[in-house]
């Protein structure tokens, strides 16, 4: 059945096949699995910009939000925002004050606005004042507050801080408890 044969020079040789890759190491996490244990994490940079931090539609945030990159607001925020570029969707609320490089607004801002520039859009609602260095305000858009130029609306100071509007920490007024004592 089997036999041993000559190799005959008609046959064609017999190509190594090649061997998989070794999977890449997983390095061993600390008891905490905080990090590596051998070695400190390294962030991966591709070289481009980063994609905004993206606030959905059904979000609701009650306290400051701050980021060195660019934010994307779609749902409600209560409290002050800064970021290097902020746009405000056209179904976001934003109650607070707004401070970053860039802001475009779709939606609707009750609280001040701080920016290099600043930009409405014919579907925004702003009402609070507006600082910035460059501004436009497309047709249609609506806007209650004062606008004031400065050569640097955003304060680059080095421990500045977020700080939101006196109005937004008051207690709601019970209108009710007013005219009862008033009836008396």
């Amino acid at each position: 059945m089997f036999s041993r044969s000559k190799p005959s020079s008609r046959s064609k040789p017999v190509e190594p096949v090649p061997q998989p890759s070794p999977p890449p190491s997983v390095p061993e996490f600390d008891a905490d699995w905080s990090s590596p244990a051998s070695e400190a994490p390294v962030p991966v940079t591709t070289g481009s910009k980063a994609a905004p931090s993206v606030l959905s539609s059904d979000l609701t945030i009650t306290g400051n939000v701050a980021s060195s990159g660019d934010i994307q607001v779609e749902g409600t925020i209560e409290g002050d925002i800064r970021a290097a570029h902020l746009t405000v969707g056209e179904t976001a609320t934003v109650r607070g004050e707004v401070v970053a490089e860039e802001v475009v607004v779709h939606g609707r801002v009750v609280g001040r606005l701080r920016g290099l520039k600043v930009r409405l859009s014919a579907s925004a609602r702003v009402e609070g004042d507006i600082i910035h260095k460059t501004i436009a305000i497309e047709s249609g858009a609506h806007f209650e507050g004062s606008v004031q130029r400065q050569d640097d609306p955003i304060g680059n100071q080095p421990n500045a801080r977020l700080t939101a509007p006196r109005e937004f920490f008051r207690e709601p007024r019970d209108e009710s408890a007013t005219s009862e004592a008033a009836a008396e």
